[in-house]
C-alpha cells in the first residue's frame, strides 16, 4: 500500500470551503503516480517501452468531503492484474482514519505506437504489492445511458484539457461533464456517488457533444463525436 499526507488547500476547495470532486480525482491520480514512480515503474520507465496505462473506468464512493486545512491521508494499491487490465484501489482518510472517499479502478495497457493492448512486464508487476480489495459497493462498470436526453453545446479540446499521453486527462473528463449538471439535480447538491466508463481517447481540437439525462435521482452525462460515440459516459448521484 502507497499512502502520502496531506492538507486540503484553497485552491482545491469550492465556495463552501470544501473539497472539491475534481481535486479529490486529482489526489488519486497524484497518489498513483507517486506510488509508480518511487517504484521505478513510472513515466520514464513507461516511456521507453512505449507503454501506457489508460484509465477504463472508475467509481468514487463519498463519505465525506474534508473541509479548508484539513489534514488527511490518500493511499491506494492495486488488487489484481489480468493480462492488460490492472485493478486498483484508492482512498482519502481524515486524520483519526475515518474513511472519506473510496474509489475502484480498471486500467488497459496500452502500447503507445500501436495503440492496442500490452502484457504487463513481468518486473513491472512483481513490483507492485497485490493486496485484498477493499470492503466498498463494487457497481457495474457498463453505464447505460438513458434515453430522451438534451443534447448541449459541444466543447473543443483544448491544450490544458491534455496530459503527458497528449490526451484528454482523465479528470478533465469529469470536470466537463459537471459543467452540464443542473442546479439542484443532486441530493444536497453534492456528487456522492460517481461512475465513469471511458470508451476512447480524445485529442486537441476534438470537439465533444454533450448528452444529458436526469434518471431516478441520477444524472447521466455522455461526451460524444458528431456521430454519437462516446468518449466517455459518467454518472452522478
Amino acid at each position: 500500500m502507497y499512502t502520502f499526507q496531506s492538507r486540503i488547500r484553497y485552491s482545491e476547495t469550492d465556495s463552501e470551503g470544501k473539497l472539491t470532486l475534481i481535486s479529490l480525482l486529482d489526489y488519486f491520480q497524484d497518489c498513483s503516480t507517486f506510488h509508480s514512480e518511487d517504484l521505478g515503474i513510472g513515466l520514464g520507465y513507461l516511456s521507453q517501452k512505449h507503454l501506457a496505462w489508460v484509465l477504463s473506468f472508475t467509481q468514487i464512493e463519498v463519505e465525506r468531503y474534508p473541509v479548508l486545512c484539513e489534514n488527511v491521508e490518500i493511499g491506494t494499491f492495486p488488487y489484481g492484474f489480468r493480462g492488460f487490465l490492472g485493478y486498483r484501489n484508492f482512498f482519502m482518510r481524515s486524520a483519526d482514519g475515518g474513511w472519506l472517499a473510496k474509489a475502484n479502478t480498471l486500467w488497459s495497457l496500452l502500447n503507445m505506437e500501436t495503440g492496442k493492448p500490452a502484457m504487463a512486464p513481468r518486473e513491472m508487476v512483481e513490483r507492485y504489492v497485490v493486496e485484498p480489495k477493499l470492503d466498498m459497493d463494487y457497481a457495474s462498470r457498463k453505464i447505460a445511458v438513458p434515453q430522451n436526453g438534451m443534447s448541449m453545446e459541444p466543447v473543443t479540446i483544448r491544450k490544458h484539457h491534455l496530459d503527458t499521453n497528449h490526451h484528454v486527462n482523465n479528470a478533465q473528463y469529469i470536470d466537463m461533464a459537471l459543467d452540464f449538471v443542473p442546479e439542484g439535480a443532486l441530493e444536497g447538491g453534492m456528487v456522492r456517488r460517481l461512475r465513469a466508463e471511458y470508451k476512447k481517447q480524445a485529442f486537441l481540437d476534438d470537439v465533444l457533444y454533450p448528452y444529458v439525462v436526469q434518471a431516478d435521482g441520477c444524472v447521466f452525462v455522455s461526451l460524444r463525436d458528431l456521430e454519437g460515440n462516446p468518449y466517455v459516459n459518467v454518472e452522478f448521484a
